[in-house]
C-alpha cells in the first residue's frame, strides 16, 4: 500500500469517526420523533469503513485487497477465494451455542452425503428428477398420517414441500382467502374485506401474509401470565369476514401450545349459530414434530373437524437443516383448484402450488432420510431427550433464586425465564454479557398487552446436551456476579437532566425493538 493510499485511508476513517460522533451528539440532545421506518434490503456494515476486503492467509496466493462492494476486475486463485471467505466466517457465532434459533444445526454424516450428492438438483424439474418428486410425495403422506388426516387406504394426501413455514403459511392463507371469496361471491355478498384472527404472539410471517395479501389481522392481546391466544376471546372476534382462525402449536415467545381443542369446540358452536363455517389453521412450525411423539393423546390436528390445514417446519424439530417446510390440507376440497398451476415447459404436465419456483432438492431428500431413519421410536427418543435437558436447565435456573420460569412443562422444549428483581439490571444486559462466553441467548419483550414483561429464552435442540445445560447455568451465574458488582444502569432518575436522558433511552429502546420476534 502506498503512502498516499495509507494517508487517504486514515483521513477517511477520521472523517467517518467525527461524523459519527456528531451524529450521536445531535440525536442525544435533540431527539426527533422517529419517522416511518423504511425497509432496508441491504446495507453496509456501520462498523466498517474499509472499502476493501483484506487478505490474511490468502496473501500466500494474492497480494492485493479485494473491493468490498464491487466485483473485482480480475480473477483470483480458488485457494485465495476460499481462504478469504473462510477467514471472515471465523467471526460468525458457533451454531451449537446459538440458543436463539429453533433451526437444526446438526445432522448425521450419512445425511450430509445425501445432501451434497443432490445439491445440484432443481426440485421443480419433476420430469427430470422423478425419484425426488416421489420422495417429496412420500414425505407429504407420512406427515399427513402423522397429523391424523382422514385418508382412506388408497387416498393420497394433499400437501406440498416449501422453503419453510413462512411460505407454507402464505399458501395456506391464500387457500383460505380464495375459498372465502368464492363462497361470498356465490352468495352475492361483498368479498373485499377479509380478516384473519390470531393471537398477538404469532410469528412475524403472519403479519407478512396479512400485509402482502391484503387481509386484516385481528390479534387477541395477551395478558401477564397468559402468553398465548385465548380461544374465548378469539371466537368473540370472529365475524362473517373471517377467513380462518390461526392457532399456534408452540408459541415462539414461550413454547406453549395453544388450546386448539377448545378453540374447535367454541368455534363449532358459533358456526352453528351463524352459519359462517369459519375454519382453523394450525401453525405447528415448532410443535408439529413434537406433539405426535410426546403427547399423542393431545387433540390439535385433523382429528378436530374444523382444522383444515397445518404447516410444520422440517428444519426445526423435523431435524433437517434450514430450508424445508410443509403444508398439509385436510382434503382436496380445502385447496381451491384455481390456485394450482399446470406447466409443461420442463418436459411434462406438472402441477405446482408454490410462491417460489426453483429450489434445491437436498432438504426434501434429507427430510425423507430422517423420517425413515428415525421412525416413531427415534423421534420420540430425541424429543424426550430434549425435554430432559430442558428440565436440567430449568432446575439450574430455579436454583439460582434469581429467575421466574415463564415457559410451560408441556410444549416446545425450551426454557423462557425472567429476572425476579429488575431494579438494578435487566434481561438485555444478561443477554449481552453471555455473548462474552460464546452464548447467543435472546432477550425480548412479550407481545401486546404483556409488553412490559421481558424474557430470556433458551431453545433446546437435539445438539444441546446435559453438559451444555450445566455450563450455561454456570456462565449465567458468572454474569449475574459480574453485573451485581457494577453500578446499576437503570437506577431511578432524580434530576431533570437524568429524567431527560431516561426518556430518550426508553424511547430509543421502543423504537429499535421489533414488535414480533423473527427468530425461527
Amino acid at each position: 500500500m502506498s503512502i498516499y493510499t495509507l494517508y487517504k485511508s486514515i483521513i477517511f476513517r477520521l472523517a467517518q469517526s467525527i461524523s459519527t460522533i456528531i451524529h450521536h451528539i445531535k440525536h442525544y440532545f435533540f431527539p426527533k420523533k422517529p419517522k416511518t421506518q423504511k425497509m432496508v434490503l441491504s446495507e453496509a456494515s456501520p462498523e466498517s469503513s474499509e472499502l476493501t476486503v483484506p487478505c490474511t492467509f490468502a496473501s500466500r496466493y494474492v497480494r492485493t485487497s479485494l473491493p468490498r462492494f464491487k466485483m473485482p476486475e480480475t480473477s483470483i486463485p480458488k485457494e485465495a477465494a476460499y481462504q478469504i471467505i473462510n477467514d471472515e466466517l471465523m467471526l460468525d457465532g458457533n451454531p451449537r451455542l446459538n440458543l436463539a434459533s429453533f433451526v437444526t444445526t446438526w445432522m448425521e454424516p450419512e445425511c450430509d452425503k445425501l445432501i451434497m450428492a443432490s445439491i445440484n438438483k432443481n426440485y421443480v424439474d419433476m420430469d427430470e428428477y422423478p425419484v425426488t418428486t416421489e420422495l417429496q410425495n412420500r414425505c407429504v403422506n407420512i406427515i399427513a398420517h402423522l397429523f391424523n388426516a382422514p385418508l382412506g387406504d388408497s387416498e393420497t394426501a394433499v400437501g406440498v414441500g416449501t422453503v419453510g413455514s413462512s411460505e407454507a403459511i402464505m399458501l395456506a392463507g391464500l387457500a383460505f382467502k380464495r375459498k372465502w371469496q368464492n363462497k361470498r361471491k356465490a352468495e352475492g355478498k361483498p368479498c373485499d374485506k377479509p380478516n384473519i384472527v390470531t393471537g398477538a404472539n404469532v410469528q412475524v410471517c403472519w403479519e407478512k401474509f396479512a400485509r402482502y395479501f391484503e387481509v386484516e389481522l385481528k390479534e387477541v392481546k395477551l395478558t401477564e401470565g397468559y402468553y398465548v391466544m385465548d380461544p374465548v376471546k378469539a371466537v368473540e372476534m370472529v365475524d362473517e369476514n373471517t377467513i380462518c382462525v390461526a392457532a399456534i402449536l408452540g408459541s415462539t415467545l414461550n413454547g406453549e401450545f395453544e388450546d386448539v381443542k377448545l378453540l374447535n369446540d367454541l368455534l363449532s358452536k358459533k358456526n352453528k349459530e351463524t352459519g359462517w363455517e369459519t375454519p382453523i389453521h394450525v401453525d405447528a412450525a415448532s410443535g408439529g414434530f413434537i406433539a405426535p411423539f410426546l403427547y399423542p393423546e393431545l387433540e390439535w390436528d385433523f382429528r378436530l373437524p374444523l382444522v383444515k390445514s397445518i404447516n410444520v417446519s422440517g428444519h426445526k424439530y423435523g431435524l433437517v437443516y434450514a430450508g424445508i417446510g410443509w403444508v398439509i390440507w385436510r382434503s382436496k376440497e380445502d385447496l381451491p383448484e384455481e390456485l394450482i398451476f399446470h406447466i409443461n415447459y420442463l418436459g411434462a404436465d406438472q402441477p405446482t402450488f408454490t410462491l417460489n419456483f426453483s429450489k434445491g432438492s437436498s432438504q426434501v431428500i434429507a427430510q425423507y432420510y430422517q423420517l425413515i431413519r428415525l421412525g416413531h421410536e427415534g423421534y420420540r427418543n430425541i424429543m424426550e431427550n430434549c425435554w430432559a435437558n430442558a428440565k436440567v436447565l430449568k432446575e439450574g435456573l430455579e436454583n439460582t433464586g434469581r429467575f421466574t420460569i415463564v415457559s410451560k412443562d408441556i410444549g416446545v422444549p425450551l426454557v423462557a425465564f425472567s429476572l425476579k428483581d429488575r431494579s438494578l439490571h435487566n434481561e438485555f444486559e444478561i443477554s449481552d454479557y453471555l455473548r462474552k462466553y460464546g452464548w447467543i441467548v435472546p432477550a425480548y419483550t412479550m407481545a401486546p398487552d404483556a409488553q412490559h414483561v421481558t424474557v430470556l429464552r433458551v431453545v433446546i435442540r437435539e445438539d444441546f446436551s446435559h453438559t451444555l445445560a450445566d455450563r450455561i447455568v454456570t456462565d449465567i451465574q458468572k454474569v449475574l456476579h459480574e453485573l451485581d458488582a457494577l453500578p446499576s444502569k437503570i437506577a431511578p432518575a432524580t434530576t431533570a437532566d437524568e429524567k431527560k436522558v431516561r426518556e430518550i433511552t426508553d424511547a430509543w429502546k421502543k423504537f429499535v425493538q421489533r414488535k414480533k420476534t423473527g427468530v425461527c
